[in-house]
C-alpha cells in the first residue's frame, strides 16, 4: 500500500500513536500532532509559540521548492485570483479620476460633489450587497473557480453598459451591474487564494492577493491622468473599457488552475483533494509529512453535510458561540476596512481642491501619487504579514490612522481661519498627513482585510462568511459613497473629524475583541474560538492536541 493510500487508512491511528508519547528527552521534539512545544537548537532552547511542532517539522522537511513547477502553478493560480481584486481596485481610482474631466461633465453634468455623484458611486456598492448571497451559493455549490468566472463575465457586461451610456440613468445601471459582478469574483477569490496555499505561505498569499487592489488603482489613476488630454468622449470611455482587463485575464485562465482542495474535500471529492495536496503542497512526494498533517486536519475539520450544502441556511454564522465570535471578526474587518477614512479616496480630487490644488491635471497627478503610496504601504504590509501579530497591528495601526487624520483636519482648520494668502506650509502639511494616513492604513489593513476573515472562517462556512463580509463592506461603502460627496460639499474638512473619532473606537474594538490568528493553522483556530475567551486563548502559548477520534484540546501552558 502506498503512503497516499495509507494516509486515508491511518491518519487517525497516527494521531493516537503520537499522542501517547511522553515528555521529550532533552534535545528532541515531542512527537504530538498539532502541539506547540519547545525545540532545542544549537544556540539553546527556543520556543515556537502559538504554532505546532509537527507543522513546523513538516514544513522544514517539505519538498516544495520555491521555484518548482508545482510552486509556479500555485503562484499563477494566486495571480488569477489577484486579477479579481484588480477590477475592484481599478474602480477606486476611476471615479476620482473621471469626475473632474470636462467631457465627462459635459455628458452627465454630475458635478464633483453632491447627490448625483452619490448616486453613481453608491450604486456600485448596492451591487456588492445584492451579489453577495448569490456568490455564496455559486461558490459553495459549484466551486471557487466557477464563481470567479461568472463574476468576471458580469463585470464585462457592466463595462459595456457604462461605456455605451448616454444618460445618467443608464450609467448608474451599469455601475450597479459592475458592483454585482465584482462582488461575485471577489467573494470567491480570497478564499481560493488562502485555500490553495501551503500553510506557511497563507499570510503572504492572501495578503498579496489583496494587493491586487493596487494592481487596479494605479493603472486607473495613470489612465485617467493620460486620458484627460484627449479632447472628446473617449477621455472617459477608455478608462471604463480598461476596467475589464483583469476580468478578461480571469476568464481566459481560471479553468487552467486547480480547484480548492478544501472545497473538494467538503464536497466528497477526497481523492482529488489528496491528489492536490501531494502535487502542490508535498512537491509530488506521497510520503510528505505536510500532506499527511493537512489531510488529517481536513478530515477533522471539514463537514460534508454542513449548512454550506443548504444555500438558504445562514444560521451557521450565528447559531453557536464559536460562530458568533467568528462572525464578529468578519463584521469588524468589514466595517474597519471601509470606514476608517480610506473611503475619502473616492473623492480625492475634491480633497485636493480644498487643499488649494486647483488645476485638474495637477489633481490627477496627485491621485496617481496617492495610488503609488497606497501600493507601497500595502506591499510592505503583505510581505511582513506572516511575521507581525495581527491584533497589535490593528490596534496600534488604527490609532496611528486617527493621529494622521487629526493632523490633516487640524491643518485644514488652520487654513480655513487664516487670512489670504494661506501659507503653503499649511496646505503641504495637510497633504503630507493625508498621504501618510493612507500609507499607514494600507500597511495595516490591506493584507489583513483578506487574512482576518479567511482565518476566522472555517471551510464549510467560508463562502457564507465572505458573503457577510461583502454585505458589510458594501453597506459601509454605500455610507461612504452616498454621504461622502454630500458631507464634503456641506461641511468640508470637518468631515475628517468623524473618522478621527471612529478610528479611536475601532482601535478599542480590536483590543477587546480581536482574535490573534498568527502562527496557528486554520484547524487549530477551531479550538481558540471554542474557548470562553477566544482573545485570551489566541494570545496564550498553550499546547494544543488533536485526538485520534477528533476533537481539539489544550494540554498545558508553555
Amino acid at each position: 500500500m502506498s503512503f497516499r493510500d495509507d494516509i486515508k487508512a491511518g491518519a487517525e491511528a497516527d494521531h493516537a500513536e503520537n499522542i501517547k508519547s511522553d515528555d521529550p528527552p532533552e534535545g528532541t521534539t515531542k512527537g504530538v500532532h498539532n502541539v506547540s512545544t519547545y525545540l532545542t537548537h544549537q544556540s539553546g532552547l527556543a520556543i515556537i509559540a502559538e504554532s505546532q511542532a509537527l507543522l513546523y517539522e513538516a514544513v522544514q522537511e517539505s519538498q516544495l521548492g520555491r521555484w518548482s513547477p508545482s510552486a509556479i502553478r500555485i503562484y499563477f493560480a494566486i495571480f488569477v485570483a489577484f486579477c479579481c481584486a484588480v477590477a475592484n481596485g481599478y474602480d477606486s481610482s476611476l471615479l476620482a479620476g473621471m469626475l473632474p474631466m470636462e467631457y465627462f461633465q459635459n455628458a452627465f453634468h454630475t458635478g464633483t460633489s453632491g447627490p448625483k455623484v452619490s448616486l453613481i458611486a453608491c450604486l456600485y456598492t448596492v451591487g456588492h450587497i445584492v451579489g453577495s448571497p448569490i456568490g455564496a451559493v455559486i461558490s459553495d455549490k459549484y466551486g471557487r473557480r466557477w464563481t470567479m468566472f461568472c463574476g468576471c463575465w458580469i463585470v464585462i457586461l457592466g463595462m459595456v453598459i457604462v461605456v455605451a451610456s448616454k444618460s445618467l440613468a443608464a450609467f448608474s445601471v451599469g455601475r450597479f451591474v459592475l458592483g454585482l459582478g465584482i462582488t461575485l469574483s471577489t467573494l470567491a477569490a480570497p478564499a481560493y487564494a488562502m485555500e490553495i496555499s501551503p500553510p506557511h505561505w497563507r499570510g503572504r498569499a492572501t495578503g498579496l492577493y489583496n494587493c491586487g487592489w493596487f494592481g487596479g488603482s494605479i493603472p486607473a489613476a495613470a489612465v485617467t491622468f493620460g486620458c484627460n488630454y484627449i479632447k472628446n468622449d473617449y477621455s472617459w470611455r477608455i478608462p471604463l473599457i480598461l476596467q475589464a482587463c483583469g476580468a478578461i485575464i480571469v476568464i481566459c485562465s481560471v479553468f487552467f488552475i486547480p480547484e480548492s482542495p478544501r472545497f473538494l474535500m467538503a464536497n466528497g471529492k477526497e481523492q482529488e483533494a489528496l491528489d492536490f495536496l501531494v502535487k502542490y503542497h508535498g512537491g509530488g512526494d506521497p510520503n510528505s509529512k505536510l500532506v499527511a498533517l493537512e489531510y488529517a486536519e481536513f478530515k477533522e475539520g471539514i463537514s460534508q453535510t454542513g449548512s454550506d450544502k443548504r444555500w438558504w441556511d445562514y444560521r451557521c454564522l450565528v447559531k453557536t458561540r464559536n460562530a458568533r465570535w467568528r462572525s464578529a471578526q468578519v463584521i469588524m474587518m468589514g466595517v474597519a476596512g471601509q470606514y476608517s477614512g480610506n473611503g475619502l479616496a473616492y473623492f480625492n480630487t475634491v480633497i485636493y481642491q480644498k487643499l488649494g490644488i486647483k488645476a485638474v491635471t495637477e489633481q490627477l497627478g496627485y491621485n496617481l501619487l496617492y495610488a503609488f503610496i497606497s501600493a507601497l504601504g500595502a506591499l510592505c504590509g503583505a510581505i511582513l504579514s506572516d511575521r507581525m501579530p495581527r491584533r497589535k497591528v490593528l490596534v496600534f495601526g488604527t490609532l496611528a490612522c486617527a493621529g494622521w487624520l487629526a493632523i490633516n483636519a487640524g491643518l485644514q482648520s488652520a487654513m480655513a481661519t487664516h487670512a489670504e494668502p494661506v501659507p503653503p506650509a499649511l496646505s503641504k502639511g495637510a497633504l503630507a498627513a493625508y498621504l501618510l494616513f493612507n500609507f499607514n492604513f494600507m500597511f495595516c489593513y490591506t493584507p489583513l482585510q483578506a487574512v482576518i476573515p479567511a482565518e476566522a472562517l472555517e471551510t464549510t462556512i467560508r463562502a457564507k462568511g465572505f458573503a457577510l463580509l461583502n454585505i458589510t463592506t458594501g453597506a459601509m461603502g454605500f455610507l461612504n459613497q452616498f454621504c461622502g460627496p454630500i458631507a464634503l460639499g456641506n461641511i468640508g474638512y470637518q468631515y475628517v473629524y468623524v473618522f478621527v473619532a471612529w478610528d479611536v473606537v475601532e482601535a478599542g474594538f480590536w483590543f477587546l475583541f480581536g482574535v490573534e490568528g498568527q502562527g496557528r493553522t486554520l484547524e487549530e483556530l477551531e479550538w481558540v474560538y471554542d474557548q470562553p475567551n477566544p482573545v485570551k486563548a489566541s494570545l496564550s502559548t498553550q499546547r494544543v492536541v488533536v485526538g485520534p477520534e477528533g476533537g481539539v484540546r489544550a494540554v498545558d501552558d508553555i
